[in-house]
């Protein structure tokens, strides 16, 4: 018996390939590979003790934030928690701090860097950690896009609101054609504001909480609005359909809300007699329509904190926050339970570990400057200017 020999394949990776396996770095888009330097072992035993050091020698110098979504083992390092716009908020309210130790994603650290000063340097522990939804609209594909309202004869009545989980490239392209940022707790009264200054709003880059704020809030039907898919021609739609549109929903969405399904709600209710459903709105339109209470990050936290003893919840937003909320509840009698039967963590936000901030800390304490995320001056202009226009609102 003769064995075949393995054949040599002439097979070159594209750059796609070298993406993912973490040996390119794409600079237009959110995902950043490059972590240089040697990270502590996941499994030593001293880390806790290392980064508490590294903080100590650092003292005022470092200012750490952690999102809400962030694994305990970092959060328990952070000296303020929150979502990512209060956060990049109060990095700009401690201009004593050298060092803004952002433990979120590339879209938020870059928000932090707009708003600090110039003296100020805005380290994110690892550069991989990006943002799905924020990836799904590159500065290329907007422009492309307002090439197609222009074509259609609508731009001029369009207005920009993009999501705060969007890139500075995004945000900027938002602030030079007059739009505005929003946050998931004021994006409706940015889209009235939008409203007063044109016909229709493109919404960016998240379509669910755009649907949910024009339909749930707002009153407009699911025929006001159409989904621009940047994949296809003229985003999948015609000239007529955009010039009957109020609103222009990018074709992104965030993949850890997005998992949640009418299943899950029609589910829980089943298991769980008497359970509230408490979503955030960048979930589908169906499963926030059949939930009881919807609302951002920072919603869900003061809803759960004011719910009376012995009531149940189910959460769908992200893994790491429902489990930290049920222990800091579960000792008043409050059942907290995860929506989705499946796991489902923020993968690129789990990506700062403890050996990443470590790193970034000892780093830092031993006068080494790395990861730092620094934004171009234009784009830095024209996304302040957006963020302005949102901090103006009523």
């Amino acid at each position: 018996m003769t064995t075949a020999q393995p054949q040599e394949l002439d097979v070159q990776p594209t750059p796609l390939a070298l993406l993912l396996l973490g040996r390119e770095a794409d600079p237009r888009s959110e995902r950043g590979v490059e972590c240089p330097g040697d990270l502590p072992s996941p499994s030593d035993p001293d880390l806790v003790a290392r980064a508490r050091a590294a903080k100590e020698k650092l003292g005022d110098k470092v200012f750490v934030l952690g999102h809400h979504y962030q694994r305990d083992e970092v959060i328990q390092f952070a000296d303020v928690t929150g979502d990512s716009f209060k956060l990049a908020r109060d990095a700009a309210a401690r201009p004593e701090a050298e060092y803004i130790v952002f433990c979120g994603v590339h879209f938020m650290a870059e928000s932090a860097d707009i708003l600090t000063s110039d003296d100020q340097k805005v380290v994110l522990p690892d550069l991989a950690a990006g943002c799905s939804m924020a990836d799904m609209a590159t500065a290329e594909q907007v422009a492309e896009c307002w090439d197609v309202l222009t074509e259609a004869g609508i731009a001029e009545q369009v207005v920009p609101v993009s999501y705060m989980n969007s890139s500075a490239d995004i945000k900027a392209f938002t602030g030079k054609h007059g739009g505005t940022i929003c946050t998931s707790s004021n994006a409706e009264r940015a889209l009235d504001w939008a409203f007063e200054q044109g016909e229709k709003v493109l919404f960016l880059p998240d379509q669910h909480l755009g649907r949910n704020t024009a339909v749930r809030d707002m009153g407009m039907s699911l025929e006001d609005c159409v989904l621009y898919n940047p994949h296809k021609p003229n985003g999948g739609l015609t000239a007529e359909e955009l010039r009957a549109a109020k609103m222009i929903l990018w074709r992104g969405h965030c993949s850890v809300h997005g998992r949640f399904s009418l299943d899950s709600v029609k589910d829980v209710r089943e298991r769980i007699p008497g359970v509230n459903v408490l979503v955030h709105p960048e979930c589908r339109h169906e499963v926030v329509a059949a939930a009881d209470h919807v609302g951002s990050t920072e919603y869900i936290i003061k809803t759960l904190e004011a719910a009376p003893a012995g009531s149940k919840w189910a959460i769908g937003t992200e893994l790491n926050l429902v489990r930290r909320l049920a222990n800091r509840f579960a000792p008043e009698g409050k059942e907290i339970v995860f929506l989705d039967k499946t796991v489902c963590f923020c993968s690129t936000m789990n990506r700062i570990d403890l050996p990443h901030l470590v790193w970034a800390l000892e780093s830092l304490a031993e006068g080494t400057l790395v990861n730092r995320i620094e934004v171009d001056k234009e784009t830095e202009a024209f996304a302040k200017l957006a963020l302005e226009r949102m901090l103006a609102l009523p």
